[in-house]
């Protein structure tokens, strides 16, 4: 089973057990998080997707934060004596994926309106109903 989710403005294809990168999120170490906008669960062959992900959670765990590889930045202007050098490093914290449940799944309309007509038929008369169908006598 793996997932597409969101977080950081980025999308990761997780799975239970994986160690991802995200932007950085505060919190301590051992801390649970909950990514909820999920894009895509694919359970062993059905895809999920939209509405049918509506009570999705995927599960993970704090690892602690490191930073990224450094960028360069150089900016240079021919003829003039104008250059500058300036470097940046990105935080990221590390996350390990712990679960992908889809939650309870939604009840469909074919499956609520089939328990609507068995829970008529098998409906028991109330007392007012029972003696307004008796014959007088």
């Amino acid at each position: 089973m793996y997932a597409v989710i969101k977080a950081g403005g980025k999308q990761h294809k997780v799975k239970a057990g994986d160690v991802i990168e995200i932007e950085l999120v505060k919190g301590a170490d051992e801390d649970s998080v909950k990514f909820t906008p999920i894009l895509v669960v694919d359970d062993d062959g059905a895809t999920h997707f939209g509405k049918d992900l509506g009570r999705a959670v995927v599960k993970g765990k704090l690892l602690g934060e490191q930073k990224g590889e450094k960028v360069k930045v150089f900016k240079y202007k021919s003829k003039t004596g104008y250059a500058r050098h300036q470097g940046h490093r990105q935080n990221y914290t590390l996350v390990e994926i712990q679960d992908i449940s889809l939650g309870r799944p939604a009840r469909s309309k074919a499956a609520s309106k089939e328990a609507a007509s068995t829970d008529e038929a098998t409906a028991t008369p109330s007392s007012e109903e029972a003696g307004a169908k008796t014959p007088a006598s």
